[in-house]
């Protein structure tokens, strides 16, 4: 994958639509079935390092683009004048932060391949947004990115995070936002490029959703 702008740009809003499905189950107990079947789709195409492919399309990234426009930008109010959510950009950060800990644990890394690998398999028999697709992918997660730590603690309404469906959902999605930071780093992303890029990486977001409009 080339190291550049756009694709960094396109990496982090991957991320950042993940952490939007996994706040949409958090705090509404569900989240647009597109979105989730976007997302975890990325887990199992791995035939390409071409992230636009990895997403389906340009057109499938819109709402992580907006996203990352949204974390990115410095104001502290939202477009209706309330205070700025960061739930989403803690999460993101925290994923950033277990993402370069697992590559430095190959034992770990070894083992969360074997999981996907194990849920693709299953692809043969259920569809990608299945229950027991759901479930493998939220196991995966459990036994490798949740053993580094810290953990990250999911806020919202509780009686949707006690829905066990929901709860395997959060974690197949942290499972992909972990896959779109892989993406960010491979793209030559890093802490430094993240404080420094954001102004260019917002001017970049903007031209591919004048890109998507155009289309």
């Amino acid at each position: 994958m080339e190291a550049n702008t756009r694709n960094r740009t396109l990496a982090l809003s991957a991320l950042f639509l993940s952490i939007h499905a996994v706040m949409q189950i958090a705090h509404k107990g569900k989240c647009d079935s597109h979105v989730l079947s976007i997302c975890l789709g990325s887990l199992v195409h791995n035939n390409t390092d071409n992230i636009e492919d990895i997403y389906g399309g340009l057109a499938n990234l819109k709402l992580g683009l907006g996203a990352l426009m949204y974390n990115l930008g410095g104001g502290q109010l939202d477009p209706n004048g309330r205070p700025k959510n960061m739930e989403s950009t803690r999460y993101s950060i925290n994923i950033l932060h277990l993402q370069r800990k697992l590559m430095q644990n190959r034992e770990v890394y070894d083992d969360l391949m074997k999981g996907i690998q194990e849920a693709q398999g299953k692809l043969e028999f259920f569809e990608l947004t299945h229950p027991n697709i759901i479930a493998s992918l939220a196991k995966t997660y459990t036994q490798t990115i949740s053993k580094l730590g810290p953990r990250i603690m999911i806020k919202g309404d509780q009686t949707a995070l006690a829905v066990p469906d929901n709860a395997a959902k959060i974690r197949a999605l942290l499972l992909a936002a972990t896959r779109a930071a892989l993406l960010w780093e491979q793209a030559g992303g890093g802490r430094w490029k993240l404080l420094f890029e954001r102004s260019k990486m917002q001017k970049q977001a903007d031209q591919l959703l004048a890109e998507i409009a155009s289309n």
